[in-house]
């Protein structure tokens, strides 16, 4: 007899969303299971069996889809947006399923975003236990002292608590307009978190972009462009959210 799951989870690997996107839909009633609504955590279905429903309409398996895009200035990290700006789903042609970011960019930072329907691979990325490491490039207001960066380095403190310790080097310095520009890798996934640590050392981020997620990396992906990941990189990205130690690529 096959054993029963989750209703997130089934939710998730249906390509709903998320997993903890999915536990807020059935928190708030969204989900039925044989007509009967669902709202607390913990209920477990047979797909195969049962009818499970997602506002009012039937959850349905779809082809597993696991893209990279590299994410313009300007553009929303989400499905949609009331206001009608850009959204990464926007910059997607030919793709038919259904989508949704891997953690978030936020509007004025570009680069590296994965977007998948694939909700277990998603959690895996970026459920806060698995550190998984992503590599920044900021451009700054001023050049930090090396003391500033070790401060970055060690962890620094924030108003929603201390990070973790990050992987920094200088990457350029314009001293004409003084400015410097530093990789940066973090091991968590806050809002605007590389924004908020260099302000807390006192230089402001003028230019951010994401440039490597896990292993895998932009290379020579065009702004605004999409490509889908190779079974290689997903294999990678797998295997680096489960370890309990990442290797840091500083290029």
């Amino acid at each position: 007899m096959k054993e029963l799951e989750r209703l997130q989870k089934i939710l998730a690997a249906a390509g709903i969303a998320s997993r903890r996107k999915c536990e807020e839909m059935i928190l708030a009633g969204m989900v039925e299971v044989n007509g009967e609504k669902v709202t607390t955590l913990g209920v477990k279905a047979d797909p195969a069996v049962d009818t499970i429903t997602v506002n009012g309409k039937p959850i349905r398996s779809e082809k597993k889809l696991y893209l990279m895009l590299n994410k313009s200035k300007g553009v929303i990290t989400s499905a949609n947006d009331p206001q009608g700006r850009k959204i990464v789903t926007d910059f997607l042609p030919g793709i038919k399923e259904r989508v949704y970011p891997v953690g978030r960019l936020d509007y004025d930072t570009e680069g590296l975003l994965i977007l998948t329907n694939d909700g277990e691979f998603a959690n895996l990325l970026t459920h806060p236990s698995h550190h998984v490491p992503k590599t920044y490039r900021a451009t700054v207001k001023g050049v930090p002292h090396g003391s500033a960066l070790e401060q970055l380095q060690k962890g620094i403190k924030l108003e929603d608590g201390m990070t973790a310790p990050a992987e920094v080097e200088y990457h350029d310095v314009d001293t004409e307009n003084n400015e410097a520009t530093i990789t940066i890798t973090i091991f968590e996934g806050r809002n605007r978190q590389v924004r908020r640590m260099f302000e807390a050392i006192g230089h402001k981020v003028i230019r951010l972009k994401r440039i490597r997620f896990g292993e895998i990396g932009l290379e020579n992906l065009g702004r605004g462009k999409y490509r889908h990941l190779t079974p290689q990189e997903i294999k990678d990205l797998l295997a680096v959210a489960q370890s309990k130690t990442h290797k840091v690529h500083k290029k």
